[in-house]
C-alpha cells in the first residue's frame, strides 16, 4: 500500500473515531437524549470505527469496503435529518419522529451546524476519501 493511502486510510479511520467519540460526548456527558434519525446515523458510523481500524491495521482497503456503503446511506439520512431542521416544510412531518423530536436542535453555532450538520460532514469526509483512496490505488 502507498504511503499516501495509508495517510489517508489513517484520516478516515480518524474521522470516523472523532465522530462516534463525538456523539457518545453528547448523549453521555451532555446527556442529549438522541432522536430516531440520530440513532440511524450511529448505526452507520460506529461499525466504520472497525473497518476502518482493521484496514489500516492489515494495510488493505478492502477490509473497510463496507464503509463506503455505510457512510453513502449515512449522508443521505444524515442530509435528510439536516433537513427536517432547517427546512420548515419539512418540520410537519418530524412532529411524529419519537419520544424525541428530529427536528429538535441541541446545539446551534453560527445558526447552521446542528449535530446532523456534523453527522453529515462526517459521512461526506470518509465517503470522498474513502473513494479518493480507492483511485490511488487503481493507479497501482
Amino acid at each position: 500500500m502507498k504511503k499516501k493511502v495509508e495517510i489517508l486510510l489513517f484520516i478516515t479511520w480518524f474521522q470516523a473515531f472523532l465522530a462516534t467519540f463525538g456523539s457518545l460526548f453528547f448523549s453521555e456527558v451532555l446527556n442529549f437524549i438522541p432522536c430516531e434519525k440520530c440513532w440511524y446515523q450511529r448505526i452507520l458510523m460506529y461499525p466504520q470505527v472497525l473497518l476502518y481500524g482493521l484496514a489500516l491495521f492489515h494495510k488493505d482497503l478492502r477490509y473497510a469496503q463496507a464503509g463506503l456503503y455505510l457512510s453513502g446511506i449515512g449522508i443521505v439520512i444524515a442530509a435528510y435529518h439536516y433537513g427536517l431542521q432547517k427546512i420548515p416544510a419539512l418540520h410537519a412531518e418530524s412532529s411524529s419522529c419519537g419520544v424525541v423530536p428530529c427536528d429538535g436542535e441541541y446545539i446551534n453555532l453560527l445558526g447552521f451546524i446542528t449535530i446532523p450538520f456534523l453527522s453529515l460532514i462526517a459521512f461526506t469526509v470518509i465517503f470522498v476519501m474513502h473513494m479518493w483512496m480507492r483511485k490511488e490505488l487503481k493507479k497501482l
